[in-house]
């Protein structure tokens, strides 16, 4: 029997980019996944600058840019098309390296992450492969699988199994484990179109349409693409509602059938679910296998991403050394990424609140001051739960600044635990460390990020978020060395 050190079931974007990172660290991987190729239809259309970070580790950043598109922020209006709330987006590079905000074309980056991961040596992609069975055996996994080809099974090991597998998520299946309902339950009719020529008076923002007997959201996607998303009615058939000549009646008063081509129509149930149990022994879940949530942050994907970021190194480093320290090392994946997707679920079931109720004066005064005059609400980007890490600084996302050599941070540094350090600080330390230091005469730009962090020092695990401040020498020896005791996943060596 064939055994990997980690086998993911699933290759959606989160299955995909865990499988590249788990790969550029060396990890034998084997990826199942169920269908022939890539779903060639607009799904998710947001992500933001911790997800192009991610993306640049992966080496695909530069190639989706370009076929990205500029997302100025999100507005609220009533049925008149007045203003009620305004929510821009910074632009420019943002702390992370890259614009804060992106809107996307979903098959175009798993075209990319799917081409990056082929061409790692230690990542096996199994299309057309559909699992039947995971059992845990205590010191390893055994997967049962059906070749839908030639309709034949098979049996390999691994030491882990990440169920991406999505909503109906086998794994999770297999793991026992039931789904909290966060209570926001509620169809939807989402429309994508091509546009036959530019129609500029639809605007770049994102619109949120407060009416309340049929709330609506306008987003701009890459290109000629765009989307609404409308409420369907409780009397009203999904089948019905999705036909071309209802969805041109809905889209009348912004789209004459001249003007585009009718993409895709589909009614959902956006849901707000999050998984019991993210972990089971060598079972895990990441994806939309372990929370789904309403689409109005624009955090679905994202928080996928997320998940893949923060899991790749702890399994590499467990594929590594695994010892008990590895285990407990293991156990904080879920302790750290379940407090925030919470947090960002619990944030979009609020908006979709104001979208679906904001309809009069009195309701939007209640969910926010000063609703008339140019309201504006700030980015809400939650640090993790508890796990790694002391201090107040812990679990915060770190910023990535320019080098004096003109690389952004993340392209020297990879996968590894580093120190970003104030220059005096770091000259006073006593002894050499195996983690690099990377000091404010190097990185000028990261004396405001530890400033934002009130720390003239701080420690960054491999997912670029805080382990820890220090604002003297022995605080930083000591903060290297409890980084040191942690096992780190390195790059393979290609």
């Amino acid at each position: 029997m064939t055994n990997y050190d980690v086998a993911i079931v699933g290759l959606g974007p989160t299955g995909a980019t865990l499988a590249n990172l788990l790969g550029q660290c060396g990890v034998n991987v084997l990826v199942l996944e169920r269908e022939a190729a890539a779903y060639h239809l607009p799904r998710a259309i947001h992500f933001d600058g911790e997800i192009m970070r991610i993306l640049q580790w992966i080496g695909v950043a530069e190639e989706i840019e370009p076929l990205t598109a500029l997302h100025p922020g999100m507005q609220f209006v009533d049925r008149d098309g007045r203003l009620l709330l305004d929510w821009p987006r910074p632009q420019g590079v943002g702390p992370q390296g890259w614009r804060t905000n992106y809107r996307f074309h979903q098959p175009d980056l798993e075209r990319l992450l799917r081409a990056r991961a082929d061409a790692l040596k230690t990542v096996s992609i199994l299309n057309q492969c559909e699992v039947v069975t995971v059992e845990d055996k205590g010191d390893h996994v055994d997967i049962r699988y059906k070749d839908l080809v030639d309709q034949q099974t098979h049996d390999v090991s691994a030491e882990y199994v990440v169920g991406c597998d999505g909503a109906r998520s086998v794994v999770r299946g297999c793991m026992q484990t039931d789904m909290e309902d966060l209570g926001f339950h509620e169809r939807w009719l989402v429309i994508d179109v091509i546009l036959n020529q530019e129609k500029p008076e639809l605007g770049d923002h994102s619109i949120q349409y407060c009416v309340p007997e049929r709330p609506a959201t306008y987003v701009r996607g890459p290109g000629m693409r765009r989307r609404w998303e409308i409420t369907v009615l409780d009397d009203e058939d999904a089948e019905d509602i999705s036909s071309p000549d209802s969805v041109w009646r809905l889209l009348s008063q912004w789209l004459t059938p001249e003007e585009a081509v009718l993409e895709r129509s589909a009614v959902y149930v956006f849901h707000s679910l999050l998984a019991q149990k993210w972990r089971k022994g060598r079972l895990f879940l990441a994806g939309d296998s372990c929370h789904q949530t309403p689409p109005f942050m624009g955090q679905g994907m994202c928080a996928g991403l997320r998940d893949a970021a923060n899991l790749y190194w702890k399994l590499a480093a467990a594929c590594r050394s695994p010892d008990d320290d590895a285990n407990r090392l293991l156990d904080t994946y879920e302790s750290e990424r379940k407090p925030n997707a919470r947090e960002y679920i619990e944030t979009a079931i609020r908006l979709g609140g104001l979208i679906n109720t904001a309809g009069t004066e009195n309701a939007l005064r209640a969910a926010i001051p000063n609703p008339g005059g140019g309201t504006h609400m700030k980015s809400i980007a939650p640090p993790l739960g508890p796990g790694l890490g002391r201090g107040p600084s812990a679990g915060k996302l770190f910023g990535q600044p320019m080098l004096d050599d003109g690389r952004k941070l993340d392209e020297a540094y990879t996968h590894g635990f580093i120190a970003i350090s104030q220059s005096e600080l770091a000259a006073a330390i006593a002894v050499p460390h195996e983690i690099p230091i990377i000091t404010t005469d190097k990185a000028p730009a990261a004396a405001q990020h530890l400033d934002a962090l009130d720390a003239k020092a701080v420690v960054l695990r491999p997912d670029r978020y805080v382990l820890a401040g220090a604002n003297s020498a022995e605080e930083l020896d000591d903060l290297l060395a409890y980084a040191a005791s942690i096992s780190v996943a390195q790059p393979a060596l290609t």
